[in-house]
């Protein structure tokens, strides 16, 4: 009997302990099967992977690994295998700026050139608030260092980026005219970060956020020779299905290269719902999206996009880099978040985490939209030669993007910059259907009945010509070598077999297509555009490269 009485004592005991997380594991229990489904190919065979979280109501649901993180030594992804989680990585940028603004130390509205005068004064003021919500105008540093002759493989420092930017001449617009994406602005933020609290941006993180929360593996790297226990490694898979590991020198605090596994990032989750190493005022400063000059509200908070899913509110930011790709996204009204990090490329980190919503919410979001149906084939618009033959003429959609609009007999033919003529059906006497850009086009006249634009997808489109012929500037004219001051590099410009090409000792050679007169397509990605100046007299006497979020960097013709 006592013997009895001992063993129902200690079930009664362990019943104790473990019955406030049961229903949390038998949830657990309810989905891991089917979360396992989506993510268990990456077990089969030699593959990275991804580590995915889903936390609810401050309790872990799932964290699991899938696929290898180094294939050579066949180590698994578990939640202690640790991650670059790349952009992902603002987001604590952002808290950091937050807290700060609590203390009272810093101010959204101050001039960051108080803390930083070495940026440059572009007569006018670049406030902290511009560089959290990405509307400083500061040029992107990837695209820039790449022009300047990194390659990504390269070590890429954060004082590198600190220098780009302090040698940044002009910026891509006004601040706060336009939201425009910036890793730059957010290490700008990192280095204010270090002068105002006089400790680097990766002691204060590990002070202030990091230890607080028992986030022991998790750090800003900053010394790219550093060991890092756990480490996962980046591959790229080719066409063929065979991994590369991708080289990995990034030390840029603040916009990315903060390390860390799905175990810590589990109490960074909870912590963001029910914080406890701040207030929740500053919870809630981090989630203010930004506003333009003009009053329009964008997404993007600090650090953080506010969107919707099917329905439901959310607060999330992706990353990539090196290979990795990382997502965090939380469903706040329902207390639920999820995170997944992958470490190979192509790979889709946001559809991953999706997916698992898909799962676990599935009783709360919205059904998905029903595929409209289609329609019955509209009756075509009779539109007369005449009218017709006034829209043919070349068009500008962006840097080095052209539309050309020429008539075949009764109708016109859209011709993209370095694309096949895409036939062109009238809904109406202005506006026609592109079947093959899956969009319309509606010309537009002026105050004197002339067309002098076209609107496409929200652009206005300004006619160059009348008509659809690209012209092109003579070689002979652009021949020659180009240097930027302010990227402390030059491309030399040549014309070999009847075609222009421009050579950089770091890149190599690189093909300049003509898009129209002096306005070239180049073959790399951050050279989107190569168009040549001239001085007063039409003399070639320099070119403007623009690449996504890198506009207009000078090159002066030696």
């Amino acid at each position: 009997m006592k013997k009895t009485f001992i063993y129902i004592s200690l079930i009664t005991f362990f019943l104790a302990i473990i019955g406030p997380i049961a229903p949390a594991q038998e949830k657990a229990n309810k989905y891991a099967d089917r979360v396992n489904a989506l993510f268990a190919h990456y077990n089969d065979g030699i593959s990275p992977g991804l580590a995915v979280l889903a936390v609810k109501d401050g309790k872990v649901l799932l964290s699991r690994g899938y696929g290898l993180a180094n294939l050579e030594h066949r180590i698994p992804i578990t939640p202690k295998t640790v991650f670059d989680i790349a952009s992902v990585s603002k987001q604590f940028a952002g808290l950091a700026v937050s807290m700060l603004i609590e203390d009272g130390k810093i101010s959204l509205q101050e001039d960051i050139r108080e803390y930083i005068p070495e940026l440059p004064d572009f007569g006018t003021t670049i406030t902290i608030n511009h560089l959290v919500h990405h509307t400083s105008g500061l040029r992107d540093w990837p695209g820039t260092l790449a022009l300047a002759g990194w390659k990504m493989q390269d070590v890429i420092s954060f004082d590198q980026i600190l220098d780009m930017a302090f040698h940044q001449q002009a910026l891509n617009f006004h601040p706060g005219s336009e939201y425009l994406y910036s890793n730059t602005g957010y290490n700008v933020l990192a280095e204010m970060v270090r002068r105002v609290t006089g400790r680097t941006f990766r002691r204060w993180t590990e002070e202030n956020i990091f230890q607080p929360l028992g986030m022991t593996n998790t750090h800003f790297q900053d010394d790219h020779t550093e060991v890092i226990p756990n480490k996962a490694t980046g591959y790229f898979c080719s066409g063929k299905g065979e991994f590369f590991a991708i080289p990995n020198g990034l030390t840029a605090l603040g916009s990315s290269s903060l390390y860390t596994s799905i175990d810590d990032l589990s109490k960074w989750v909870i912590n963001f719902l029910d914080p406890r190493i701040c207030s929740q005022t500053v919870i809630d400063r981090m989630l203010r999206r930004g506003v333009l000059n003009n009053g329009r509200q964008i997404e993007y908070a600090l650090g953080l996009g506010i969107s919707r899913y099917r329905g439901l509110r959310t607060i999330s930011h992706g990353g990539s880099w090196a290979s990795f790709r990382t997502y965090l996204v939380h469903f706040p009204d329902q207390r639920f978040s999820v995170v997944t990090l992958m470490n190979h490329s192509p790979a889709d980190s946001n559809k991953a985490a999706y997916d698992v919503a898909e799962i676990i919410l599935a009783d709360e979001l919205k059904p998905q939209p029903k595929p409209r149906a289609k329609k019955p084939a509209e009756e075509l618009a009779e539109v007369p030669v005449s009218v017709l033959d006034e829209y043919v003429g070349t068009y500008r959609l962006g840097p080095a993007w052209y539309v050309s609009i020429s008539r075949e007999g009764k109708q016109l033919l859209s011709t993209a910059t370095q694309e096949a003529p895409a036939p062109m059906t009238a809904r109406s006497k202005s506006l026609f259907w592109v079947k093959d850009y899956g969009a319309t086009i509606s010309f537009v006249r002026n105050k004197t009945g002339r067309i002098d634009h076209f609107r496409y997808r929200g652009m206005t489109c300004p006619k160059l010509s009348e008509t659809a012929t690209i012209i092109t500037t003579p070689f002979s004219e652009l021949i020659g070598q180009y240097e930027s001051e302010e990227l402390r590099t030059f491309y030399t410009v040549v014309e070999e077999n009847g075609k222009l090409w421009a050579k950089h000792r770091r890149h190599g050679t690189i093909r300049l297509s003509p898009a129209w007169k002096d306005d070239f397509r180049a073959s790399e990605w951050f050279m989107q555009s190569v168009k040549f100046t001239r001085d007063v007299e039409g003399k070639v006497n320099g070119f403007k490269v623009t690449a996504g979020r890198s506009r207009n960097q000078v090159f002066k013709k030696r």
